[in-house]
């Protein structure tokens, strides 16, 4: 999986690449500092992000590229003195992916398919549109449920919520490229990402900061 940028809309930049590949860069300082409280489990898979994530701001907001990262209370993680400009991290297994967006409220992420689907995962997902996947081979299934989970999760993070906005609930048919989630648009980067990612960010605020 090489290194993918993509501009997903005006202003809304998408990342995605290996979590080995970016736990070799040279860490931020600050990054560094932050990573030495975590579990020795989360270290790298910490850092890769920071990484990639400081990359995509360095080719688009270079000026963005030194600023902290912080994280909110529910964990949402937002750039320190710049409460306007959106970013959004994820990262599963090997893969790591990374949102930025000025003047909007964004989400990532990225998914491996799982080794099985129990159906009752697979209901509680796609609800009525369970019944789609059934003649599905089992591969193809998993495929298809973590391309529906990535459109789901990406709202929920874009909205600040996590897994108490229910993101089960939301309905994302399979197969479907782009769809609206209340005051959210979501993109599933089919055709061009192998892995299962996708995007959600809000219309721009003027009222956000401009700085």
């Amino acid at each position: 999986m090489n290194l993918l940028t993509l501009q997903v809309s005006p202003d809304v930049w998408v990342a995605r690449g290996e979590r080995g590949q970016w736990a070799r860069a040279d860490p931020h300082p600050l990054d560094r500092a932050a990573a030495a409280d975590l579990p020795e489990w989360r270290v790298e898979e910490f850092l890769a992000s920071r990484a990639l994530l400081r990359h995509l701001l360095r080719a688009t907001r270079p000026e963005l590229a030194e600023v902290p990262v912080r994280a909110e209370e529910q964990g949402r993680p937002v750039l320190a003195g710049h409460p306007g400009k959106g970013i959004s991290i994820s990262h599963d297994g090997d893969a790591i992916a990374v949102a930025f967006a000025p003047h909007r409220r964004v989400g990532v992420d990225v998914q491996l398919p799982p080794d099985n689907v129990p159906d009752g995962l697979l209901r509680r997902c796609l609800g009525e549109h369970t019944r789609d996947l059934g003649t599905l081979p089992e591969r193809q299934r998993a495929a298809e449920l973590a391309w529906v989970w990535t459109a789901q999760e990406a709202c929920v993070k874009a909205a600040g919520t996590g897994m108490s906005g229910r993101p089960w609930a939301i309905d994302v048919p399979p197969g479907r490229h782009r769809g609206q989630w209340h005051d959210f648009q979501w993109i599933s980067l089919r055709g061009r990402s192998q892995t299962p990612l996708s995007c959600a960010f809000s219309a721009p605020h003027s009222d956000l900061d401009t700085s």
